[in-house]
């Protein structure tokens, strides 16, 4: 029996609607009880565990008298690894029992999971320890790195050495699931069924750089500071406030809703309370595959097809699943960062904060000569852009990840998807490129859009019309507005882009908007395109300055 002990402290952890692993431990999923945290409650303590699966048991005694017997609080069939205690001592310490680690190797899960078993095999994991980086470095005989290239190692029926117990070598199942020697000696008990855990904890207790010894890069720490470890708080307010927004905005921004649909299931009817976990490594990496990507990625670097996942395609799990299935060669970050099919002819709302593929491809904005549909840039990474060719090297040819995810001295890719450097820059531009941004491209965006601006406001100051000129309604904005912030001038109306004194403004009514000329709609189109790009013109800069000039056209057209 598995054994953990932990005091009363003033340690408060919010409790979770769904418990996930919280923690990082080495080798994955932890095969001993751990104490996560105690939260007080009105009337109690809530006690919080991790830990493989199985039956649980509490126990209690006083911390002032150390040699009095410890108390079970209720039996042991506790599964939730959550507890909530109301009889207390003034002082107490607490002890969590659990199910013994089991740990039975890979082979005994071959029975009833051949398929995921048979191609798991090929993976990177099935070879952590003898593959020969790990054996040079003498890892094989390094107790601080067994715990990362073995399972079980230093637990009761875990990996003892490459002789005594070779069935346990490399990464296999039970690393990620937990122990499961209880299961495949009773499968059909639903009480002993290993874990599927999808937090990004089971891997950051190896891929982090607590738990290194020499190469093994921070990339779980790198992860925690990205955009992708946490739901964005609005969101997860819509989501909450409607089931099937856990759909439509979790398959994107919800790790736990994209994976349920990756499967073929409803997360509005499965995820109710779970749709709160982030964009974990297994939305981006599938741990039991192996295909022609580099690391297990779901979906290839870089493409240059069109894609866009519109409202249409996850109105249904059956929607998703034909949209996604259609496009798996599709740039993996394009299958979330896409303009979700917006067109200038939209009056509800501005493009979604998510057009980088697109913008980056040029296929995604109106030009003067008709709506952009391929005019790729330098930035793109297309091995057909001169710039990107030296001595016969292409750079950027992983688009997204070309920069976001920059390789460090031992060629492992940054997770925290910042520019971290200026390196890949370089490969490129003989000028550092912060003087490239600084003092050419941002000023040159900058400029036009404050241009655009104020001929978008001088067209709004004319118009008499009352759905257009009630006093608060942006004449030009969508009916929600695109995200500016504004305010009033001395005359009453919008007046100019600022980020001080902002005033609260709408947009105009459905009506209103259908007496917006389509030069305006055009060029508040283009204007929202390049802002909410997010990258002030690089991942496209010709074709940032040519939307925001074919705008700039259609206003001094309108105003003359």
């Amino acid at each position: 029996m598995a054994l953990t002990v932990f005091g009363v402290c003033s340690l408060s952890l919010p409790a979770q609607s769904t418990q996930h692993l919280t923690i990082t431990q080495p080798g994955g999923m932890p095969g001993l009880p751990v104490m996560t945290g105690i939260s007080r409650l009105t009337n109690g303590m809530q006690l919080t565990w991790e830990g493989p699966s199985g039956y649980y048991q509490v126990f209690q005694k006083s911390n002032t008298l150390l040699n009095v017997p410890w108390v079970a609080l209720g039996k042991a069939t506790n599964l939730n690894r959550t507890a909530t205690i109301t009889r207390l001592y003034t002082s107490a310490f607490f002890r969590i029992s659990g199910p013994a680690p089991k740990y039975a190797g890979s082979k005994a899960c071959l029975t009833c999971h051949l398929n995921v078993c048979s191609v798991e095999t090929n993976t990177a994991h099935a070879r952590a320890f003898v593959s020969t980086n790990f054996a040079n470095y003498g890892g094989q005989y390094n107790a601080a790195c067994l715990p990362c290239h073995t399972v079980g190692y230093g637990l009761p029926t875990g990996f003892v050495s490459a002789s005594a117990t070779p069935l346990l070598e490399n990464v296999q199942c039970e690393n990620c699931h937990g122990p499961a020697a209880n299961h495949a000696a009773s499968p059909d008990d639903p009480t002993v069924v290993p874990r599927v855990e999808l937090a990004s904890q089971v891997c950051g207790g190896c891929h982090s750089a607590s738990h290194s010894t020499y190469t093994n890069p921070p990339t779980y720490e790198e992860w925690m500071t990205s955009g992708h470890a946490a739901v964005v708080p609005d969101t997860l307010s819509v989501m909450a406030s409607s089931t099937n927004n856990i759909r439509t905005c979790g398959v994107c921004h919800s790790g736990s809703a994209r994976l349920a649909m990756l499967d073929g299931l409803n997360p509005a009817v499965t995820l109710t309370k779970d749709y709160n976990v982030p964009i974990t490594c297994a939305v981006c990496h599938d741990p039991h595959q192996t295909n022609s990507y580099p690391v297990q990625l779901r979906n290839p670097p870089a493409s240059t097809n069109y894609f866009a996942l519109t409202s249409a395609d996850t109105a249904s799990v059956a929607a998703f699943t034909n949209k996604y299935n259609a496009n798996t060669d599709i740039n993996l970050c394009a299958q979330c960062h896409n303009d979700r099919g917006a067109t200038w002819t939209d009056t509800s709302r501005a493009p979604h904060l998510s057009v980088q593929y697109n913008f980056l491809l040029g296929s995604v904005g109106e030009l003067l000569g008709g709506t952009a549909t391929f005019n790729p840039g330098n930035h793109a990474g297309l091995p057909s852009s001169a710039a990107y060719s030296i001595s016969g090297t292409f750079y950027l040819t992983n688009q997204c990840a070309a920069c976001h995810m920059q390789t460090d001295s031992r060629g492992a890719p940054d997770h925290s998807t910042m520019i971290t450097s200026d390196a890949v820059c370089l490969n490129c531009h003989i000028t550092p490129p912060e003087i490239l941004q600084d003092y050419y491209l941002t000023p040159a965006i900058s400029n036009n859009v404050i241009t655009l601006i104020s001929a978008m406001n001088q067209w709004a100051a004319v118009q008499t019309n009352s759905l257009l000129a009630t006093n608060g309604v942006v004449a030009w904005e969508y009916t929600t507005p695109g995200g500016l912030t504004w305010q009033t001038n001395s005359l009453g109306y919008v007046s100019s882009w600022s980020l001080a004194n902002p005033v609260t403004f709408t947009g105009p009514t459905k009506a209103g908007q259908a007496l917006i000329p389509d030069q305006v709609k055009r060029a508040r189109f283009n204007l929202y395109l390049v802002l909410n790009d997010g990258s002030m013109g690089v991942h496209n800069p010709s074709l940032a300055l040519n939307l925001l000039n074919a705008a700039q056209i259609w206003m001094v057209q309108l105003l003359q």
